[in-house]
């Protein structure tokens, strides 16, 4: 296991005490798994932008699906609930959508509800009646009734997975950690579009808004039970 207790410091937390252990008890705590959606797994056609990505899809396929299935697969285990988010609009034309989405750029996303792209891609794909919330904002909070599905549920620990870990999973961790959700973000589960990115974002959001930790980390907490 990671010493996730003294990892990812910012300034801020050079010198800070260590945290306590983690505990997460099992009907206290949801997995929520971001945007892992098959819009961000295909390769640009442009040979130059594909080559740019490339190290973006072997972190993916290589590193962040496989591990979140394993997350997936423990927590249903364990009795923990699992929640997905999506980038979706309920309108063809993606009148509904946040401004951010709306702008020209990377952020630019137009994926009604019912394409396929943007879909969970098919290893993540939701089991029974797992609860599946479709955000037209970074945060998966701010757009949708996952504050309240949350409340009604009794949670009060959520582990997140999924990407982009500089965009929609820092907004969500905010969101979360501003509604006095107690948050855990799982390194070897998200990514960003490049690994500097990445290890930037949790800087910036680790200790303040949540804790950075490894899978491992979150298997010791709650062997499973079923």
């Amino acid at each position: 296991m990671s010493n996730w207790k003294t990892a990812y410091r910012s300034f801020y937390y050079e010198n800070a005490e260590e945290p306590d252990d983690l505990s997460l008890p099992p009907e206290e705590t949801a997995l929520l798994v971001i945007d892992i959606q098959n819009t961000y797994l295909e390769e640009p056609d442009d040979k130059t932008e594909a080559a740019r990505w490339q190290p973006f899809f072997e972190r993916m396929n290589g590193t962040v699906i496989p591990n979140t299935i394993a997350l997936t697969d423990w927590a249903r285990k364990a009795g923990i609930e699992v929640i997905f988010a999506r980038i979706a609009c309920q309108t063809d034309n993606g009148r509904d959508r946040s401004l951010s989405q709306k702008k020209p750029g990377f952020n630019y996303l137009l994926l009604p509800k019912d394409r396929a792209d943007s879909q969970i891609v098919p290893e993540l794909a939701p089991q029974a009646d797992e609860i599946t919330v479709l955000k037209t904002t970074d945060s998966a909070l701010t757009g949708t009734n996952l504050r309240l599905t949350l409340h009604n549920m009794g949670i009060k620990n959520v582990i997140v997975a999924g990407i982009f870990t500089d965009q929609c999973i820092s907004s969500t961790v905010r969101s979360l950690a501003d509604e006095s959700f107690n948050v855990v973000v799982v390194e070897n589960c998200c990514a960003a579009a490049t690994a500097d990115l990445h290890h930037r974002e949790l800087e910036i959001i680790n200790m303040i808004y949540c804790h950075v930790v490894q899978s491992d980390d979150v298997f010791a907490t709650c062997p499973p039970t079923r």
